[in-house]
């Protein structure tokens, strides 16, 4: 998958079949436009993109509330889109100037005239353009004066619900972390590299590797203990985490900590990929550090059982 970072950056050589989107959490409904929109690349003998937009046009336009996260961040989703077999990936800069861009002229000056789209396959409730303004109907109506084609993905549903990245969010800050896989089509994962701690899981006989995610946007799920699979150079681990103040220790710092299972290597300075599994239970205060070991073992024992 070739990315751009910017719409001027592409000059394609090849018929255009196209989507737009922020495409968080890449999750089933994402999936099933990606997969029209390679089917469709291959019906016009052309290729696949995407143009998807960075910062998340919310975090642009209303720069004092930033309480939004998100589900992925750029790098994630775009592992995660070229694993879908995206062929090319347009990361255009969201910012107030591009915001106020007519629907109209996006449609002649965008995405006729520099993205050179042939064929246009877009998700049910897609608008675009300043305010919002423009959905499939405008589109529709500027295809046959444009000559591209156009096609409408009805919502993919999980028990009648219809899928949408907002609503999986949702279910993960509502600790439903199993029941969003469902609705992702695969674990929600986090990224972030390995950082010196303060070594008291080491103490207790349950060393960790505090993980530091760099996103402000990144979504965490809520303090707790989750049984987790992680990733350390292509090879996977069952392992239990941590998320919290680590009460017990009176930490003031929130931490994301895990103890990798039957894992002795050091790897400071390392990435890890966390894909969460389920919650196991809250994060709370021991009266001591052996009354914690002790949960600690329990935790380990059903976590063990989970993920075998």
């Amino acid at each position: 998958m070739k990315i751009y970072n910017s719409i001027e950056e592409f000059s394609p050589e090849f018929s255009v079949a196209l989507t737009l989107g922020t495409f968080d959490g890449v999750h089933i409904g994402h999936q099933s436009i990606l997969n029209q929109l390679n089917q469709d690349a291959k019906k016009i003998g052309g290729e696949s993109v995407l143009l998807t937009f960075y910062p998340h046009p919310r975090h642009v336009l209303f720069p004092d509330d930033q309480k939004l996260k998100l589900l992925t961040t750029i790098e994630e989703r775009s592992k995660m889109l070229e694993s879908y077999g995206l062929e090319h990936l347009i990361v255009q800069e969201f910012t107030p100037t591009f915001s106020r861009i007519k629907a109209v002229n996006f449609v002649r000056d965008v995405l006729v005239n520099k993205l050179k789209v042939k064929k246009l396959i877009i998700g049910y409730d897609h608008h675009f353009g300043r305010n919002r303004e423009g959905d499939f109907d405008d589109l529709l109506k500027l295809s046959d004066l444009y000559g591209y084609g156009i096609e409408k993905i009805e919502p993919q549903k999980f028990q009648d619900i219809s899928v949408s990245s907002s609503k999986i969010r949702k279910l993960i800050v509502n600790n439903k972390i199993k029941e969003s896989v469902s609705y992702l089509g695969h674990s929600f994962c986090l990224k972030g590299k390995v950082v010196k701690g303060k070594q008291n899981g080491s103490k207790i006989g349950f060393p960790t590797a505090n993980i530091q995610i760099e996103n402000k946007w990144k979504l965490i799920p809520n303090d707790g203990v989750y049984a987790v699979m992680v990733e350390h150079n292509s090879k996977k681990y069952s392992a239990m985490m941590n998320i919290g103040y680590n009460p017990t220790f009176a930490a003031k710092q929130r931490t994301l900590e895990v103890h990798i299972l039957d894992f002795n290597q050091d790897i400071y300075g390392e990435e890890l990929r966390v894909e969460f599994v389920k919650r196991i239970r809250e994060e709370k205060k021991f009266l001591s550090e052996q009354e914690l070991k002790e949960t600690l073992k329990i935790d380990e024992h059903k976590i063990r059982n989970l993920l075998k």
